[in-house]
């Protein structure tokens, strides 16, 4: 049974916390993870709000949410139009979340909504992201846990931001670093590294997980893919993102030198060997590569204008402020 909407304060205006639960096609889970959130919730005696994104279900989770959403004050239900996938629905989330703290987890109750505290806790503690760390986690070996354990190896080796488990949902976000997230792509598995980007303090806590009691799992190997090019994305954001000549730049210089090294070394071998050069490969070599430098400088150039048009649209500056301190006019 969910909490009797009469024990369910209203949220009030200035929200401390939000907690984003992305639901797709999980009936059976709905009731027992809003009555175990509305719970933790009451026990941390912080104002707060409960928002369930649902993701295009089509197993009547959509109709389950609307019904207590009518009859309680902390459940915001935000209805996507299709199946668009876990990251617009987390990005959906966060832009209507109101509170200080953000916290996600999945609506298949693997997460336990027990350790939303902890994870606050711990982001009171200072830092702007805390991850959970599902140490002990109830999953498929072959299907699950290992292609886990190596893509969060690959993702901590190109982003620089070490953790022990990045698949894991169950987080909590300073409000300020998520509005400055735009997500796409399955980019919320790399939630911590785009926070990096923008400078935030992360920390993680190892966190319980539980076995799926209801239904199946909706991720798989077929995701696997999808995450490498996703990481490609992300390492280019992080390390060329205000400067994309630098990354186009050396490739194309390198090749317009060396297509017109071995062009003279070709004219030299014409003209002064009086050898014929038409034949040789040689000579479609130093075409390719002449051409193709040419082509990577104005793709780097492109891509700077890009990028200022980027920033300066949005009026997006390219550092972040943590603190200013003094300065105060009495």
């Amino acid at each position: 049974m969910v909490t009797s909407p009469s024990l369910i304060a209203p949220v009030i205006s200035r929200c401390e916390l939000s907690v984003v639960v992305p639901v797709y096609n999980e009936y059976e889970s709905i009731p027992l993870l809003v009555d175990k959130i509305t719970g933790v919730a009451q026990l941390m005696d912080v104002p707060y709000e409960l928002i369930c994104v649902d993701d295009g279900s089509t197993d009547g989770s959509a109709e389950l949410l609307k019904t207590l959403a009518k009859e309680r004050h902390d459940l915001r239900v935000i209805l996507l139009r299709r199946n668009y996938g876990q990251t617009p629905a987390m990005a959906a989330g966060f832009n209507y979340a109101r509170g200080r703290v953000i916290v996600t987890l999945d609506g298949d109750l693997q997460n336990e909504p027990a350790d939303i505290a902890t994870v606050y806790q711990k982001l009171n503690e200072g830092y702007d992201l805390v991850s959970g760390w599902r140490k002990n986690r109830q999953d498929n070996a072959v299907t699950r846990l290992l292609p886990s354990k190596i893509a969060n190896w690959l993702i901590a080796g190109v982003t620089g931001v070490r953790l022990h488990d990045y698949g894991c949902s169950l987080k909590a976000y300073s409000a300020d670093v998520v509005k400055d997230m735009n997500l796409y792509g399955e980019l919320h598995r790399f939630l911590p590294a785009l926070a990096y980007i923008e400078g935030a303090r992360i920390s993680e806590v190892p966190v319980r997980h539980h076995a799926r009691q209801f239904g199946q799992s909706k991720y798989g190997l077929g995701r696997t893919f999808r995450v490498a090019l996703d990481l490609m994305t992300i390492y280019f954001m992080k390390t060329f993102l205000t400067r994309p000549m630098h990354v186009f730049g050396p490739f194309g210089a390198l090749s317009v030198v060396t297509g017109l090294g071995l062009s003279l070394y070709l004219a030299f071998v014409k003209f002064i060997l009086q050898a014929e050069i038409g034949d040789r490969p040689l000579l479609l070599l130093a075409v390719v590569l002449f051409i193709s430098g040419i082509q990577l400088l104005s793709v780097g150039l492109l891509a700077e204008l890009m990028m200022r048009t980027y920033h300066e649209s949005q009026q997006r500056p390219i550092y972040r402020v943590r603190e200013v301190v003094g300065g105060k006019v009495p």
